[in-house]
């Protein structure tokens, strides 16, 4: 029996801490990564700034296959929405808003979910020329987090499990671009 007692004791020992820990974690978190993709950044951002186009590149909006898409407003515009809807608690269920646009250099994104966990993100797909045939894009995802996600990027690492797959939509970016 005290062998009960102390694996109890020492979970609520761990749980008392991570809630601790969350307590004074950050209430917002950034991911920023960028690639080089040799094309020319007029038809890099002409490319990034159509929201059907993330679904051959963007690992989130390719995760399933079958989830139901529906897109509001003209894309690439200001308004624009896509919502989605999925059977996989990966996926879930939410939408995201072209917010502004400044042509040819950054698309901005309010990234509402619904599901599995209500929330707000801002993400942000920005082209700069490196050369006349090469540009850098960089991708920034970031948002605030409540208590309970805060201890949730903790117990899972969230914040470089995010980054990982921004850096991932980025390589596939890259390849689509420069592939075909």
């Amino acid at each position: 029996m005290n062998i009960v007692l102390i694996i109890l004791l020492i979970i609520v020992a761990l749980v008392v801490i991570l809630m601790i820990a969350a307590a004074f974690a950050p209430d917002s978190f950034t991911i920023e990564r960028d690639i080089v993709i040799n094309k020319p950044k007029q038809q890099v951002f002409d490319f990034v700034r159509l929201m059907k186009n993330q679904t051959r590149y963007n690992k989130w909006v390719m995760q399933d296959p079958n989830q139901r898409m529906d897109y509001r407003g003209t894309d690439g515009t200001v308004g624009c929405v896509c919502a989605w809807e999925s059977e996989s608690k990966q996926s879930g269920k939410g939408e995201q808003e072209i917010s502004n646009i400044v042509d040819g250099k950054n698309v901005d994104y309010d990234v509402r979910f619904e599901k599995p966990f209500r929330n707000t993100s801002h993400m942000q797909i920005a082209t700069d020329a490196v050369s006349a045939n090469q540009t850098k894009v960089t991708w920034t995802f970031g948002g605030k987090l409540t208590f309970g996600m805060k201890m949730l990027h903790m117990v899972l690492n969230l914040k470089n499990v995010l980054a990982k797959d921004v850096q991932t939509s980025l390589g596939n970016l890259k390849n689509v671009l420069e592939n075909g």
